[in-house]
């Protein structure tokens, strides 16, 4: 699965999830896109899943028909220590993700 980290966090956790594409926003040239021009750009890239830690994206943006799903990760902090004892959650959940699916892991 490709798999797309929001500039929000720390680009270090893409390394956490073997066996995906998993880029960030930067490197994917998407920087600087917020909420519904990002997911847009992201699905017209070809990404599977969007990683943020933003978790009012849901309210703002209606997922529903997106070609994208979207893991949300609901640390005390964005920072990478307190992200990365999720990402475990995270891939287990990416297994069985749908398109237009939003998944909080806490």
């Amino acid at each position: 699965m490709r798999l797309l980290v929001e500039e929000c966090i720390d680009e270090r956790l893409r390394l956490l999830f073997p066996g995906h594409e998993c880029e960030t926003a930067r490197f994917a040239n998407l920087a600087g896109l917020k909420n519904g021009r990002l997911l847009e750009a992201a699905e017209q890239a070809g990404f599977d899943v969007l990683i943020t830690a933003d978790q009012n994206i849901p309210d703002q943006q209606n997922l529903s028909g997106r070609k994208i799903a979207m893991v949300i990760l609901c640390g005390p902090t964005n920072r990478l220590r307190d992200l990365a004892p999720l990402v475990p959650t995270a891939i287990s959940a990416i297994g069985s993700i749908g398109r237009g699916d939003v998944v909080r892991i806490r």
